[in-house]
């Protein structure tokens, strides 16, 4: 073959492979971001954490919708809420990107919204315009607060951060006229650190005198039926109190990307019907087998407490179990 046909060859097989792998890339769609780290506060955190609502507040949960999953509303196909930092031209801006450990520091963000400019309507869901979730990447801790708006659209909340690390800052809301959504982004605590394993905690967890034991199981693409039951020195507790407008607020964080599934109790208070204790039942669905860490707030005398377990979603292999047994219900 001369050096022209040779040439010619060279060319027509580059054409091939560029062509195929263009075809292959297109068949694959892009690539998804990596999922970001943040911060939280200790599980067992027993004084009302920074922006915790009043006893007035009900819980995160609307009385029309007892038992729908917040956060839910996301536009990426099944994609869960708090991996991505942008979506639907909504875009979670960090204004604070890093504090020292143990130092309160006013943590302050925007919201910009597909024209560019700074979101400053919002809707009001389950008592307030916007819910923040600052948790550990190891899941060891966690805090539940509520910045205040301020001018030109920044929100601004008073964190204290326990230790060096990556924390992941989740904001849930509803921008005026719009849908729901939740926005992650990461917040970096200066210092050495060491991650500490997944905490295994159980079917039981006690935090300040309560205990709070769990009943139900969590298994991927099905609605899973949760029951939280409250006692205090050994016995049930019948008064809890409203928070976000429920007896109960429950977070739950899958481990690994921290991917965000905030739901909340069936029922809310002064519906005829709902009790106030022991039990807090709840509906949730999780989007993939694995561990997830679930952090339930409750109030009662006055305080908000937060008990803290983990769980395991597996495939159903069994009948459905409906709280207060091993059921096969899932998120």
């Amino acid at each position: 073959m001369n050096a022209a046909a040779k040439l010619g060859a060279y060319v027509l097989g580059l054409a091939v492979v560029f062509g195929g792998a263009l075809g292959a890339g297109r068949a694959a769609g892009p690539v998804a971001a990596p999922p970001n780290d943040a911060h939280t506060t200790p599980p067992g955190h027993t004084s009302p954490a920074p922006g915790h609502a009043s006893p007035q507040e009900a819980g995160h949960g609307s009385p029309q919708r007892p038992a729908q999953t917040e956060g839910a509303a996301q536009p990426a196909g099944d994609t869960p809420g708090g991996l991505q930092v942008s979506a639907n031209g909504y875009t979670l801006t960090p204004l604070t990107t890093a504090v020292e450990p143990g130092t309160p520091t006013d943590y302050r963000f925007t919201v910009t919204g597909p024209g560019g400019g700074p979101v400053t309507g919002y809707e009001v869901r389950h008592d307030k315009k916007l819910h923040l979730i600052v948790v550990s990447r190891d899941l060891g801790h966690f805090q539940h607060v509520h910045p205040v708006l301020t001018e030109g659209g920044v929100w601004s909340v008073r964190l204290t951060l326990p230790a060096a690390g990556a924390y992941r800052v989740l904001a849930d809301f509803a921008p005026a006229g719009g849908d729901a959504l939740t926005l992650g982004t990461d917040l970096l605590v200066r210092g050495p650190y060491t991650p500490e394993p997944l905490p295994r905690t159980g079917r039981t967890a006690t935090v300040g005198g309560y205990t709070v034991a769990l009943a139900g199981d969590l298994v991927p693409g099905r609605a899973s039926g949760l029951a939280l039951t409250v006692a205090k020195d050994g016995r049930p507790v019948t008064d809890l109190q409203p928070y976000l407008g429920a007896y109960g607020h429950l977070v739950a964080l899958r481990a690994g990307d921290l991917a965000y599934l905030h739901v909340h109790p069936e029922g809310t208070p002064g519906d005829g019907s709902t009790r106030p204790g022991p039990e807090i039942a709840f509906q949730a669905e999780v989007p993939s087998a694995g561990d997830y860490r679930l952090f339930l707030d409750f109030r009662h005398g006055g305080e908000v407490r937060t008990a803290a377990f983990t769980l395991t979603a597996t495939h159903a292999t069994g009948p459905e179990a409906m709280p207060g047994g091993h059921g096969d219900h899932a998120h």
